[in-house]
């Protein structure tokens, strides 16, 4: 692989103000469960500055990266992803000046099926991130940001830091044949 990808057991030099929270996967002869947001984390959740606001969840088909060539970012709002089906890679940039991270990328390699994958990242506001689906089937993503969906808020920036061809090559995915 051509980029290094984060999880539970490699999660070093993170990116300042992102969190990485393991998730607890119970199982038993009925299935599964897994918590994924208690007011009693306050590592990933408070009222003073995480906040709950509202909770999504988006389907995403295989290979499909939000958004190909630009970058998410919000001034007020944190995210905070769980990959709750298939797998993806998260990316995160840090564009942000006087930060002791500014100019550091991070990648987490999310999915349910492995225990080093299933955890929430919160994402700082004010840096750029996106996602794709690297699993060869679609991928289920639940967030749990900060604030409620503002258009004021949400913002693109192009992306000229990170390619998402290249993650591609490093699952085995085909190329993207945009029309």
């Amino acid at each position: 692989m051509n980029y290094q990808y984060l999880n539970l057991e490699n999660r070093k030099d993170l990116i300042d103000g992102v969190i990485v929270r393991k998730l607890i996967i119970h199982k038993d002869e009925s299935g599964s469960l897994v918590e994924t947001l208690r007011r009693d984390w306050q590592d990933v959740f408070n009222d003073t500055n995480l906040s709950f606001a509202m909770q999504y969840m988006s389907i995403t088909p295989s290979g499909i990266a939000r958004d190909e060539d630009k970058w998410h970012v919000h001034k007020f709002q944190k995210d905070r992803f769980i990959c709750t089906s298939g797998k993806i890679v998260t990316a995160i940039f840090d564009p942000r000046e006087g930060s002791k991270t500014n100019g550091k990328l991070n990648l987490f390699a999310m999915s349910p099926s492995k225990v080093e994958e299933m955890y929430m990242v919160v994402i700082p506001e004010n840096t750029y991130h996106g996602f794709m689906v690297v699993s060869k089937e679609p991928a289920h993503l639940l967030n749990f940001p900060t604030q409620l969906y503002n258009t004021e808020d949400e913002g693109r920036i192009p992306n000229t830091q990170f390619s998402w061809v290249k993650a591609r090559e490093d699952f085995g995915l085909p190329s993207l044949s945009l029309k």
